[in-house]
Parts: structure tokens; C-alpha cells; sequence
């Protein structure tokens, strides 16, 4: 078996598991999130507040898929009781971000506004004009929402104008010399 899938997913205080014959639901204080089994290859069995991955053949796939697995459920764990959030920087004149309940407000150089309207269970939160905080319990979905408004106005290579995750890096590029 993998090195990840040995190691035992421990459970802290005030999360629950719930294992059926192809899945997993983890309940704690910021939500619950399901994950789907792959059956033919792995198995999750409970030990007391600890969750470990059981290969059900011996096969390369099978060890491949229960170490995503035990990574997958750590992730679960983590985001039910302390949750993920990720951060983007808006750099540019001009450039606003305005949170109205799920709705996000960018204005990013456009002639027209642009509305991004937040999937459930996700969060959105403007600290001040020019940051964004994305704030939920799946970790997959807090990364695809911060990609998706990333995606509107990546930064640009000559001034580094755009939506950036905070503390990105963007090598800039030199002007054309005449």
C-alpha cells in the first residue's frame, strides 16, 4: 500500500463519520461533505475516532486510489472542522470588488460589470475594494471558485493588471523597444 494510505485519517472532536457500502459523509460544525467510494478497490473502516483505508485487491490502481482516497478524506476532515479559504488581490486602476450576499460585484475594466454569483456552500467576502476572500468546507470547490474569478482578468505580462491570488508572483515582461 501507499505511504499516504497507511497512515490513519484522525477524526477531532465534534466530527462524525458515516461509512455506507460506497461512501463516506463527513459531518462537523462548518458542514457536511460526501465522497464516493471506488469498491472494487478500497474499503474505509472506522477505528475508534480514526478513519483508515483498506485495499480490497492488491493492484497497482488499487494502491494508487486508496492513498487519493485517504488524501481525500483527510481534506474532508479538515475542511468540516476548520474549513479552507483562498485569497485574490485585484491590481489595477479602476478595479473593484463589492460583496451583496452570493453575489460578487467585479468591475474589471469591462464596459460592463461582472456578477459571480457563489455556489452553495461557498462564501464570499470583501475585506476591502481590491481583495476577495473565497471561504468553504470543500477544498476542491474553494480552489475552482478562486479559479473561476481569477479566470475573468488574469494578470497581464507588461504591467501585472488583473485578479491574482494573494502573494502570486508575476514575472513581468519587458516593453517593446522602439
Amino acid at each position: 500500500m501507499s505511504r499516504v494510505a497507511k497512515q490513519p485519517v484522525p477524526l477531532p472532536q465534534g466530527v462524525t463519520a458515516t461509512i455506507d457500502a460506497n461512501s463516506v459523509t463527513i459531518k462537523g460544525a462548518k458542514g457536511t461533505l460526501t465522497f464516493t467510494l471506488d469498491s472494487r478497490y478500497v474499503r474505509v473502516v472506522q477505528n475508534g475516532n480514526e478513519l483508515a483505508v483498506e485495499k480490497v485487491r492488491d493492484s497497482r490502481e488499487a494502491n494508487m486510489i486508496a492513498g487519493t482516497t485517504r488524501a481525500h478524506l483527510a481534506n474532508m476532515v479538515e475542511g468540516v472542522s476548520k474549513g479552507y479559504e483562498r485569497k485574490l488581490e485585484l491590481v489595477g486602476v479602476g478595479y473593484r470588488a463589492q460583496a451583496q450576499g452570493r453575489n460578487l460585484n467585479l468591475t474589471l475594466g469591462f464596459s460592463h460589470p461582472v456578477v459571480y454569483v457563489a455556489p452553495e456552500g461557498i462564501t464570499l467576502e470583501t475585506p476591502s475594494q481590491t481583495e476577495i476572500v473565497v471561504k468553504g468546507a470543500d477544498r476542491q470547490r474553494v480552489g475552482q471558485v478562486a479559479a473561476d474569478i481569477r479566470a475573468f482578468r488574469p494578470p497581464e505580462p507588461y504591467k501585472g493588471k488583473g485578479v491574482r491570488y494573494a502573494g502570486e508572483r508575476i514575472e513581468l515582461k519587458e516593453a517593446k523597444k522602439k
